[in-house]
C-alpha cells in the first residue's frame, strides 16, 4: 500500500466526524444482486436499507441539484446525510458525494457558488490495489470559507475558516484559515484580509 498524507489525515476532537477508512476496491458486477451485496457490504449496512438510502440519496440529489432556491437545496443534501450547518449557500449543479454525502461538513456560513464537484472516496479496480488506495475520508468546509465556481475538493480535504479555493481548483490537500488558493493542483497565491 502506497503511504500519502491521505493515510496519516486526523481532525481535531471537538468535530463528531468520521475518520478515513479503508474500503474494498471496486469489482465488476454481473447482476443486480451481486451489485447489491458489495455495496451494501462495502457501506456495512443491510441490503434493504442500502437499497432505501440509495433511492432516497439518488432523489434527493437530482432534486437538489437544479433546484432554484438555497434553502430547498440545502434541505435536499441534508435529507441525503450532508452535514450542514447555518447559513450555508449550496449553488446550482452542486455535486456532493453520491456514495458517501455523510462524510461531508459544511461549516456555517460557507458558500459553494455553484458547478463544484466534493469527492469523499476513491473506489478503484482491484488490479490497482498497489498504485491506489480505495479508502472514504471526510471533507470539511470551514466556516466562512468561499468555493469558488467549478473548484473540486478531494477526499480528505479541510478548508480552513475564512478560506478561498479559486473558481476552476482542484483541491487535494489542507487549506490553512484565511488563505486564498488556486490552480490544478491548488496553490496558495495569497491571504483574505479580515
Amino acid at each position: 500500500m502506497p503511504t500519502n498524507d491521505i493515510m496519516r489525515y486526523g481532525h481535531p476532537k471537538n468535530l463528531n466526524i468520521r475518520e478515513f477508512k479503508e474500503i474494498p476496491y471496486y469489482e465488476f458486477s454481473k447482476t443486480v444482486t451481486e451489485n447489491i451485496s458489495q455495496s451494501s457490504s462495502k457501506r456495512e449496512i443491510g441490503k434493504t436499507k442500502f437499497i432505501i438510502k440509495k433511492i432516497f440519496n439518488v432523489i434527493f440529489s437530482l432534486l437538489a441539484y437544479n433546484c432554484p432556491m438555497n434553502f430547498w437545496r440545502v434541505k435536499f443534501h441534508k435529507w441525503r446525510g450532508v452535514n450542514i450547518e447555518r447559513n450555508v449557500f449550496i449553488g446550482l449543479r452542486v455535486t456532493l458525494d453520491h456514495a458517501f454525502p455523510e462524510y461531508i461538513y459544511l461549516k456555517a456560513n460557507s458558500i459553494l457558488s455553484g458547478n463544484n464537484y466534493i469527492l469523499t472516496h476513491s473506489n478503484p479496480y482491484k488490479h490497482f490495489n498497489k498504485t491506489l488506495l480505495s479508502y472514504v475520508s471526510p471533507v470539511i468546509i470551514g466556516e466562512g470559507a468561499w468555493i469558488g465556481v467549478g473548484a473540486m475538493i478531494l477526499p480528505g480535504v479541510e478548508i480552513g475558516e475564512y478560506a478561498v479555493i479559486s473558481a476552476g481548483s482542484v483541491v487535494a490537500k489542507d487549506v490553512e484559515a484565511q488563505r486564498i488558493v488556486a490552480g490544478n493542483p491548488a496553490k496558495e497565491i495569497g491571504k483574505v484580509r479580515l
